[in-house]
């Protein structure tokens, strides 16, 4: 499944294994061969993991280059982009690894609940109480827009 076709919605609590492996759902699954991109975020300043496609990826690429910061600003925040992300690929029984490191720096741990978060165009792994944390914190906030 691409995202460009069917956005990633709503939040689930998973199962992380004991080897940092997690089913993703099926319907968030890319095409059979696909890559994914772990790329290693923070918001509200808990640390979490964007499962990002390639297409997701390029998107924050061309953000970049069509941005008004100069080149020298533009090549290191596509430094920092590339540094932080992992490629990654779904088994064949669905299940998608998180390289241990990249599960430290984001507090999750094997044989523990995690939740996914549908975010539209990419889909987040956090350590559920991290993520109650910043639900909470989401659902405090001003709608401008009023569609929440």
């Amino acid at each position: 499944m691409s995202n460009s076709v069917q956005p990633y919605l709503g939040f689930k609590p998973y199962a992380i294994d004991p080897k940092y492996r997690f089913a993703v759902p099926p319907a968030w699954r890319p095409a059979t061969g696909e890559v994914l991109y772990l790329l290693f975020s923070r918001t509200h300043e808990m640390p979490m993991l964007k499962v990002l496609t390639k297409a997701g990826y390029d998107e924050r690429v061309e953000i970049v280059g069509n941005s008004d910061k100069d080149e020298a600003t533009k090549r290191k925040i596509l430094g920092s982009l590339a540094m932080l992300c992992r490629e990654v690929n779904i088994n064949e029984q669905g299940k998608l690894l998180i390289p241990k490191d990249l599960s430290e720096k984001a507090e999750i741990k094997p044989d523990s609940e995690i939740m996914l978060v549908g975010r539209h165009g990419h889909f987040e792994v956090w350590h559920k109480p991290h993520f109650e944390r910043s639900q909470e914190l989401e659902m405090n906030q001003t709608d401008e827009l009023g569609i929440l």
